[in-house]
């Protein structure tokens, strides 16, 4: 339901843009940072559907790449409406397609630390990625206790 909602967000803000015509500043940007939010939020799918805390791990890390990429637009464009300033209006609602982009970044990872919550049986959501990094690693290291092993006695 929150993926929806800012993907709904996006899709109005970009029919919004090409009624106004000419490429909006910050295009590439968003382009870049979609693709990569696109990709978190299939590995972060794929790991549920696979219980794959690693990958769940990856995608985690990620989005520290997706929220410094985010703040670097956001910079970019700020100087760019200082610049121009009859293009606050263009380059706002390119800010706000980014602005959801990112949060469905957030939601991929949240996705992903319910994921090694569900694989591992450690709560996430609040360790930093290198604490999480040793709980997904450390633990994934140990065979796994399956029924009939050897580790059942």
């Amino acid at each position: 339901c929150r993926l929806y909602y800012q993907a709904t967000k996006i899709a109005r803000r970009a029919i919004k843009l090409c009624e106004e015509g000419e490429a909006p500043r910050g295009y590439v940007e968003v382009r870049h940072i979609g693709d990569q939010v696109r990709n978190m939020v299939r590995d972060a799918l794929d790991s549920f559907a696979r219980f794959d805390a690693e990958l769940a791990l990856s995608v985690a890390q990620y989005d520290k790449t997706i929220d410094r990429e985010y703040k670097t637009a956001l910079r970019e464009l700020a100087t760019y409406m200082m610049e121009d300033p009859r293009s606050i209006s263009r380059v706002l609602d390119v800010i706000w397609v980014l602005r959801s982009l990112e949060r469905i970044g957030d939601h991929a990872r949240n996705i992903s630390e319910l994921v090694i919550y569900l694989v591992r049986g450690t709560d996430v959501r609040h360790m930093g990625l290198k604490r999480m990094k040793e709980e997904v690693q450390g633990i994934s290291s140990e065979t796994a206790n399956v029924p009939g092993d050897a580790d059942d006695k």
